[in-house]
């Protein structure tokens, strides 16, 4: 089953946000919908996909997605 690393993209914030999913355009509705109460995409509703990759597993997605997170870089995302 394919999995996705994605980057959030919130204009009002200036913020990204990076996280990995099997539905990627389910998951950005349930982002802007507030659906995640705990979750930082709460504080806005204007995210948006600023980058997405295909991955073959979840192993790989959430190895990317900890990468990602560890550069802490807006210049690399």
């Amino acid at each position: 089953m394919m999995h996705f690393v994605y980057i959030l993209y919130s204009p009002s914030l200036d913020k990204y946000y990076i996280v990995e999913t099997q539905n990627l355009e389910e998951r950005l509705a349930q982002h802007r919908s507030h659906s995640f109460k705990s979750s930082f995409t709460m504080i806005a509703s204007d995210w948006w996909i600023a980058r997405s990759a295909n991955l073959f597993s979840r192993i790989r997605a959430r190895k990317m997605e900890a990468f990602l997170k560890r550069q802490k870089s807006k210049d690399l995302i």
